[in-house]
Formats: structure tokens, C-alpha cells, sequence
């Protein structure tokens, strides 16, 4: 067990040498050494757990494990089930599955809130076999009809994600590391370390503007929304359709472009560099940056003027993302912070809740980079490790969610979408990638999607087409828009949609330490020691900061 734990060390640092631009000579030898390593990690791996268990996590290469999956993927379900593309109908359908939870809480007999709504799942049909037919219905009997409801809910979706088909397109023209993208009517701008911002037509999978003027890479992006857009349009004698995208880089500038035409219309010196932005579409409006060393700034959107910096974080600011008036930030070192939005020309935002690395757990490991996504009284989290956590940011109350079987998997990323969550997956052991699709919002898992050659995954957007179907792009070493197609079509996807045994068991557990977390946690402290040694420099620039660094330098 030591050598595999040793071997997993090396590829996690392997995979973070990667993603630097410039290499020397060792760093290449090291890299060199890659498929060697895994190969030896499989054996390893094949010896000490045996061949069943270690199937999905041990392959040898990408074309038996694709072979594999398609084996074993389901044959076609009936045809009442409804597409996939049918799933997401927005908040107003996925609360009304919260309701049974409360009423079903007595019946717990131990663990946490999740483990009972998996008792009172399993015990329905047998407690209906035995109990009376009371008229006009008693508490129990309708408690178990919306448990059964949610049960019959939950099986339509999951059936319907077991068919779900993708056309995928690679978008080629950057030539490094794609580092953010967003969506905008039937454009994909991306942004990427080689400098440049590019918008890309989406039905034509053709690259429509080059958009050159950053000095460094460009770590971030964001879209406001068209009312935002018509207001700065006007002041500029622009047609009212121009839409705008802000770019953030590590070239210390924020800049704002004009998609019609492809130019940047104005930049705004930040002194610092950015790594991570949003806008906030409350009053006149605000953009959010976050930089290197830990602080967040608001910039006021009619005149471009700072309004307020904070020093927030210690580390630096790797996501931003607003929800109403609200606006969340995470850093490398765990941190997460919550502010409120006040609409005034200084100081807008005020701070309500900051949870450090010791509440979030999120800290101090060697992929050092948190990326939110809010949606209510919860935060989710991705941070490099084989699992999400799940901050209600009001109470501080932490839980966690599994996204990979083993403790080689990385979450680079996640997305809520409508009814779903999506996952990002990637396997330093064996270089495969995924997303995983779960409901919302218990939580719940769906199905796996991958893809041949797929690549790790670093930024995920969405959006649906007028007929509901969906389209996403992510981007990574790759950048590939995912079109949906129809389920009752003769034309075949491009992605394979498995289920993963070993997530199905998986739901959102209370923070407490069990002996995996303990192993687990040991791993990773001993990893981030290592670090010391690798060409990553781990404790060079600020410990858990140096994936960022690796990306920007």
C-alpha cells in the first residue's frame, strides 16, 4: 500500500507539471515517465484489490475501457420514459421533491438526514404490502405515496440520463490550455493561457472572432445580462443588441469587449492580477474581481471607477460567483466568503458570513483550487479532490458528496444547471475523465458521461436550446461543445452514458471522520510534504496556491 500511495503521489504531480507552460529538461523526464508509472499503479493495483474491484479504476488503455463501457452499457428502456431533454423544467419542479423529507425525519433510526430518506426509500413497498386501506387516508399512508412518487420521479430521470446522447465538436484554434468560457445566445467565448479571448458560432463549430489584447493569460470571464449590455451600448452609439463579455488576465487588466465587432471597448487597470470575476446585475450594476493575493474589488459598471477593495482572502480569489444581491468568493487556502451587495458608489459590499479552510475542510491540499457554485442556502464546492462539499453558507453546517471512487480522482469543477448538478471527474491514476450528473436538489446520482479521449475537464458552461435540449462546452486541453440529440433518433452520440456502482450508494453525508476519511486525509498531508520535491514547487509561492501559479506563469 505504501508504493501505491507513493506512485499516486508522483502522477498528482505529474498532472500539476503538465499544465505549466515552460518545462525544464527534469520536469520533462518526469513527465516522460507517466505512462510507466501508471502502468506499474495498475499492477499494483490489480494485486492488491483483485480485478472486480478494480474495474473502472484499472484499464489497459483508453480503447479496452471505451470497449468496455460500451459492453456494458444498458440496452435501450421503454419508450414511455421521457428524453432527457425533458429533465430540466427549473426550480419550480425540483422543490416540490423536497417536501417528503421533513415528514419522513421520524422515521430515522441513526446516521445523518440523507440516510433516512434512503430508509423510508427501500421500505415503502413493504410497509404498503401489509398495511390496511384506511379511507380517506392517514399521515403515513400519504407520506409513503410521495416517498413512492419521488421514487417513481427519480427512476423516469435516471432511465432517461441511461439513454441520453451527445454530439460532441472540438473547437480548435487555442493553442494552450483553455482556462474559462461562457455561453451567450449561439456563441461559446473561451478564454485560454495563450492570451486571447475567442467567440466561436456554435451551429457552425466554426471560430468567429479573435479577440488579441491581453499581455498574460486570461484566467476568467463573464456576460452581463442584455439590459446591462443595451445601457453600455448606448453611452458607446452601439446597436442595442451588442452583447459584451468581460476578461480578466493575469495581465492585471479587466477588458471589456464588443462581440459584433470584436474589440475591446474598455480596460480597466486593476493593479493586481485577476483571477476570478463576476457581474453583479443589481442597481447600475457591478463587476467583482478577485486577484493573486487574496483581495476582492468592486468596480462600478456606469463609470468604471473602483467602488471598494478588500483584503478577503490570504491566498488568491479562485471563483466568484454572484446570486442576486449576494456574492460568493473562494480561495486557495479553503476560505469562503459571503457578501451583500448594499447599491451604493463606496463600499458596496458588506461582508455576512466568511468560513475558513477549518470549516470547509477545503484547504491546504495540493490541487489548492476552490470553484463555487451557489444556488440558494447552499454552496457547492470543488477542490480537487474525489468529492464535492456542500456549505449551507448561514449556519456554516458542512456535508460532502462523492464524485469518484477513488481517492486518484479529481473535481475540477461543478455546475448547477436547472435540476442538475454536474461534476467534473478526472483520474490522475489512469488519465480518464467524466462528468457526472446527479439530481437536484437531494443530490442524487444519475449517470456518468465520457467520451473517447477525453480530456480533464477545468470549466464547464451550459444553456438549452428553444426545445429544451442541451448544449455545453468545457474546456481543458480541449474545448468541446456538447450538443444533445434526440433519444428517439437513429444517430448515434459521441458519448457513452454509464452508471458507476460504486456512486449509486453515494448521497450527502455529515462532515465526520470514518476510517476512509482518516486514510484519505493522511494521503493528502503526506502528499502536500512531497510536494516539497516536485518541479510544481508546492511551498514556493504560498502552499496551496501553486496550481494557479503553474497555470499563470
Amino acid at each position: 500500500m505504501g508504493e501505491v500511495r507513493k506512485l499516486q503521489k508522483k502522477l498528482r504531480q505529474i498532472e500539476n507539471l503538465e499544465i505549466k507552460i515552460s518545462l525544464t529538461s527534469e520536469e520533462r523526464f518526469k513527465i516522460s515517465r507517466k505512462a510507466e508509472l501508471r502502468s506499474r499503479l495498475a499492477e499494483l493495483q490489480l494485486q492488491l484489490s483483485g480485478p472486480q474491484q478494480t474495474l473502472g479504476i484499472v484499464g489497459d488503455g483508453k480503447k479496452e475501457k471505451m470497449k468496455r463501457q460500451v459492453e456494458d452499457a444498458p440496452e435501450a428502456l421503454p419508450s414511455q420514459t421521457p428524453p432527457a431533454s425533458k429533465i430540466l423544467k427549473g426550480e419550480e419542479e425540483s422543490r416540490p421533491r423536497e417536501t417528503p423529507a421533513p415528514a419522513a425525519r421520524p422515521r430515522k433510526t441513526g446516521g445523518g438526514a440523507e440516510t433516512g430518506r434512503r430508509q423510508e426509500r427501500t421500505e415503502p413497498a413493504e410497509v404498503s404490502a401489509h398495511s390496511p386501506d384506511v379511507s380517506g387516508g392517514s399521515p403515513d399512508s400519504d407520506n409513503q405515496r410521495l416517498v413512492q412518487q419521488e421514487e417513481a420521479e427519480f427512476s423516469s430521470l435516471q432511465s432517461s440520463w441511461e439513454k441520453a446522447k451527445f454530439r460532441l465538436r472540438l473547437l480548435e484554434g487555442h493553442n494552450d490550455i483553455v482556462t474559462c468560457v461562457v455561453a451567450v445566445d449561439n456563441l461559446v467565448v473561451s478564454g485560454s493561457r495563450d492570451t486571447t479571448v475567442k467567440v466561436w458560432h456554435v451551429p457552425t463549430a466554426t471560430e468567429h472572432k479573435n479577440l488579441g489584447g491581453h499581455t498574460g493569460g486570461v484566467t476568467c470571464l463573464s456576460a452581463p445580462p442584455p439590459e446591462y449590455c443595451r445601457r453600455l451600448a448606448r453611452s458607446l452609439s452601439l446597436s442595442d443588441k451588442e452583447r459584451f463579455i468581460l476578461s480578466g488576465s493575469a495581465d492585471c487588466y479587466v477588458k471589456i469587449w464588443a462581440l459584433s465587432i470584436g474589440q475591446c471597448v474598455k480596460s480597466i487597470y486593476t493593479f493586481n492580477v485577476v483571477t476570478a470575476l463576476c457581474f453583479v446585475p443589481e442597481e447600475d450594476g457591478y463587476i467583482i474581481t478577485g486577484s493573486d493575493g487574496g483581495k476582492v474589488q468592486a468596480w462600478s459598471w456606469h463609470t468604471f471607477e473602483n467602488c471598494q477593495s478588500i483584503n478577503a482572502h490570504q491566498e488568491a480569489v479562485t471563483s466568484i460567483q454572484s446570486q442576486g444581491p449576494l456574492v460568493f468568493s473562494g480561495s486557495t487556502e479553503g476560505g469562503v466568503s459571503v457578501w451583500e451587495n448594499r447599491c451604493s458608489d463606496q463600499d458596496p459590499l458588506r461582508l455576512l458570513h466568511h468560513w475558513s479552510s477549518e470549516v470547509t475542510g477545503c484547504g491546504g491540499g495540493p490541487g489548492g483550487r476552490v470553484t463555487l457554485s451557489p444556488r440558494g442556502d447552499r454552496v457547492l464546492l470543488a477542490h480537487g479532490r474525489a468529492w464535492l462539499k456542500n456549505l449551507h453558507w448561514r449556519s456554516g453546517t458542512m456535508s460532502r458528496l462523492t464524485n469518484h471512487s477513488s481517492i486518484t480522482g479529481v473535481t475540477d469543477c461543478v455546475h448547477q444547471t436547472g435540476g442538475l448538478l454536474i461534476g467534473s471527474c478526472y483520474d490522475v491514476a489512469n488519465g480518464e475523465s467524466s462528468l457526472n450528473i446527479f439530481s437536484l436538489p437531494q443530490c442524487r446520482y444519475l449517470a456518468s458521461l465520457t467520451w473517447p479521449h477525453a480530456t480533464r475537464v477545468l470549466c464547464f458552461a451550459t444553456w438549452t436550446t428553444g426545445s429544451g435540449d442541451h448544449r455545453w462546452v468545457t474546456g481543458g486541453r480541449d474545448l468541446i461543445v456538447w450538443e444533445q440529440l434526440p433519444s428517439s433518433g437513429k444517430q448515434r452520440g459521441d458519448v457513452t452514458a454509464r452508471r458507476d456502482s460504486r456512486l449509486e450508494s453515494c448521497s450527502l453525508e455529515s462532515e465526520g471522520d470514518t476510517e476512509d476519511d482518516e486514510e484519505t486525509d493522511e494521503y493528502e498531508e503526506k502528499d502536500s510534504d512531497e510536494g516539497r520535491d516536485s518541479g510544481c514547487d508546492v511551498t514556493e509561492d504560498g502552499g496551496s496556491a501553486s496550481w494557479l501559479r503553474c497555470v499563470l506563469q
